[in-house]
């Protein structure tokens, strides 16, 4: 449970009647995402209130009536989803400043330089975002706020959305360990072994996803990885 101090309100209003709930900021900034959020686990207090901050329980009978259910998971998911949120000033600066990290994370991985085929800098991106003076929205998600952004800073930084192919050979002693960060870090398309071991294939991955790639084959090959970026 969430602490009564740490706690913001999230208030939904139909037919002139209030409902409130007292939730954890982080908790309600996923459930707005479409995120998996144990919401009761959330909450400072499991119930719904006609007034939160005077203690005023909301009556049942005014609660099936406006969602059907008394059920207090779904209630307050759709406080949440249908409703205002109430945060401080240092809450709604926290919230922005996480998505903010959030949305360069995802243009860093996800795009590059159409000159250089290389990924920018998260620094160069976060530079460019301040000086197009863009303002973040805490309660949209990175996926609705990143192609205007993107738009938004492309006249000051070269950016283009893509994925890049590369060709990877990873010696034999290495080949165990390799193959599963491969795996992991990005899709396959071709793959071979050739006659001394050496593990040889072709990937897809985000433009931006490529030094992090690099940095990871690089460290477990002790450098000994070759890469190729396929034009």
């Amino acid at each position: 449970m969430v602490s009564l101090d740490d706690a913001i309100i999230a208030r939904y209003e139909k037919k002139g009647r209030h409902f409130e709930i007292l939730v954890d900021p982080e908790a309600a900034e996923k459930v707005m995402e479409g995120k998996e959020v144990n919401i009761i686990e959330n909450l400072a207090i499991d119930t719904i209130f006609k007034d939160a901050r005077k203690g005023e329980k909301a009556g049942e009978e005014s609660i099936k009536e406006i969602f059907g259910t008394d059920d207090i998971e779904k209630i307050a998911i759709k406080i949440i989803k249908e409703g205002e949120i109430q945060l401080t000033v240092k809450q709604r600066r926290e919230m922005q400043e996480r998505k903010r990290k959030n949305i360069i994370d995802w243009i860093a991985r996800s795009s590059m330089d159409p000159r250089t085929k290389l990924p920018h800098p998260r620094e160069r991106i976060e530079l460019a975002i301040e000086e197009a003076g863009i303002n973040i929205d805490p309660f949209k998600s990175v996926e609705e706020q990143v192609k205007k952004i993107i738009e938004a800073i492309r006249p000051i930084l070269p950016i283009s959305i893509q994925n890049v192919r590369v060709e990877i050979k990873v010696p034999a002693q290495y080949t165990g360990k390799a193959y599963g960060e491969i795996v992991k870090m990005v899709k396959i398309l071709k793959e071979e072994w050739l006659s001394d071991g050496t593990f040889k294939c072709i990937v897809e991955m985000p433009a931006g996803l490529q030094a992090e790639v690099y940095d990871k084959l690089n460290t477990i090959t002790k450098g000994e990885v070759v890469t190729r970026l396929l034009r």
